[in-house]
């Protein structure tokens, strides 16, 4: 069996694992069942249009209540089966970002892009969950934008923390002359973000849209309120 092929055998081992043997709601803990309706009806896209970082960024989600956990579940105990529901809010969000461009800004068409998964990350998780979601969601992304040097934990760290934490991590390949969509899974500060967008655009891409699954809320959002 070629080699390549074992990260997939895995992915969907997991997959199907999540779905059989569901220990709890991934949204509100409730036994028995791996995502309950309500729970799945809380992740229906509701796209936000978010500053970061003096350009705009588009999320399908607010990170909060059970949208939240759902993503932490995803991204931290493994319950890759949770891809495909959050899946379209990041695909509401992608079209959202791509609609706001003008229509010569990619003549080429976009490649979709992900932030890079760190290399602490990947060997933690097993698995790259921003590629994962963007696959789910029918985006077909490329590996353009690599990690170039370790990064210490984001959690805890403040707006200016997190941008010296992230600077020159990255490295980009193959985007000169092109449209890029940039994907990432959860937007707080918007630093990494702001130098996945810097190195793209550094290295030559026309332009660069953003689209992520979910965004922290502001004031003036709160738990199942939309904006």
């Amino acid at each position: 069996m070629a080699a390549r092929a074992v990260p997939s055998l895995r992915r969907a081992a997991a997959d199907a694992l999540a779905l059989i043997l569901p220990v709890h709601c991934a949204g509100c803990t409730t036994g028995g069942i791996g995502l309950c309706e309500p729970c799945r009806s809380a992740l229906a896209p509701r796209v936000r249009r978010r500053p970061v970082a003096g350009f705009a960024a588009h999320a399908g989600l607010v990170f909060d209540g059970p949208r939240a956990r759902t993503i932490r579940a995803f991204k931290e105990e493994g319950r890759t089966g949770l891809a495909r529901p959050l899946a379209g809010a990041l695909r509401a969000a992608a079209a959202a970002a791509v609609a706001e461009c003008p229509p010569a800004a990619a003549p080429g068409g976009w490649t979709v892009v992900c932030v890079p998964a760190s290399r602490a990350g990947l060997r933690r998780r097993g698995f790259r969950p921003v590629e994962l979601l963007a696959s789910r969601a029918g985006l077909h992304p490329a590996r353009l934008l690599l990690a170039a040097r370790a990064t210490g934990d984001q959690r805890g760290l403040d707006r200016e923390a997190r941008r010296r934490n992230v600077a020159g991590s990255m490295r980009a390949r193959g985007v000169h002359g092109r449209g890029i969509l940039l994907v990432d899974d959860v937007i707080t500060t918007g630093a990494t973000l702001a130098e996945a967008r810097r190195t793209l655009l550094a290295a030559g891409a026309s332009l660069v849209a953003i689209a992520a699954l979910a965004a922290t809320p502001r004031r003036d959002e709160s738990e199942g309120t939309p904006r």
